[in-house]
């Protein structure tokens, strides 16, 4: 008995093993079918999509600028800002809100709004269906107009695509060099220049995700807090008269990279 007893587990042990190992294997291969569909798909957006830096103009709008002709806020304000032409997108989803790039990183894409914060989880640009998903902006916000936090999700892939290099933002050599202290949204009424003032990783909550506040208090009191959270210094002040951009993406199960910074230069197109 205890002979048949011990195959039976043997057996079972094996069939579990094997099970294991054709599923892990299908996962790689679905992940590897998943990179290889953004990455065509990037490179067909690159093809058709004209992205060109932009010199100022005196259409260009300094924001809320800083009394300290000291402040890194002047250094940032000369860096260009980017031009995007929509048509080409526009055909191919009608969802698409701007593009945006982040120094230093990867991120270098459209971005996309739906009616919920779900849909670009797992579906690409091209609205066909991947679990790598896409960059989108909070269904909350107002597309045509940034709130006091305008909310950009996108999952962290490993291969750093989507938002997955934006690992690279709480390291201290992504932050020892200046010239990643900035972000640049093309939209199709507006190019913006963006000053990161905080990143970080922290345990999956939603309490940088507040899009209403109820006065000036209680939005400063919510800057306050996202900068303090920083793991860096970036010596940006901040004010109840400042709008911010929220960057958020996974770092695995349980943590999230979060990015903010907040607008200093605009240009009406």
């Amino acid at each position: 008995m205890k002979k048949k007893i011990a195959k039976i587990v043997f057996f079972f042990d094996v069939c579990a093993c094997l099970f294991l190992l054709v599923y892990s294997g299908w996962h790689i291969l679905t992940w590897e079918k998943e990179n290889q569909k953004i990455e065509d798909q990037t490179e067909e957006i690159e093809q058709d999509t004209e992205v060109y830096e932009k010199e100022d103009t005196l259409a260009t709008e300094v924001v809320n600028p800083v009394k300290d002709k000291a402040d890194p806020y002047w250094d940032y304000i000369k860096v260009n800002l980017i031009d995007v032409d929509f048509s080409e997108l526009k055909k191919k989803n009608k969802e698409v809100v701007g593009w945006i790039q982040v120094a230093g990183t990867n991120v270098n894409y459209p971005f996309v709004q739906t009616k919920d914060n779900k849909y670009y989880l797992t579906h690409q640009f091209d609205r066909t269906y991947n679990t790598a998903g896409w960059i989108f902006m909070d269904y909350r916000n107002n597309k045509k107009d940034y709130d006091k936090n305008t909310i950009l999700y996108g999952h962290g892939r490993v291969n750093k695509t989507m938002f997955g290099s934006l690992r690279e933002t709480v390291k201290k050599s992504w932050y020892s060099n200046k010239d990643n202290h900035i972000v640049k949204i093309s939209t199709e009424t507006e190019n913006t220049l963006w000053q990161v003032f905080s990143t970080y990783r922290i345990k999956t909550t939603n309490d940088y995700l507040q899009i209403d506040f109820s006065d000036d208090e209680e939005y400063l009191a919510f800057l306050n807090k996202l900068k303090n959270r920083s793991v860096y210094n970036y010596k940006v002040n901040l004010t109840a008269n400042d709008k911010i951009i929220t960057l958020s993406t996974c770092h695995n199960d349980t943590d999230k990279i979060v990015l903010h910074a907040k607008l200093i230069k605009r240009e009406k197109k």
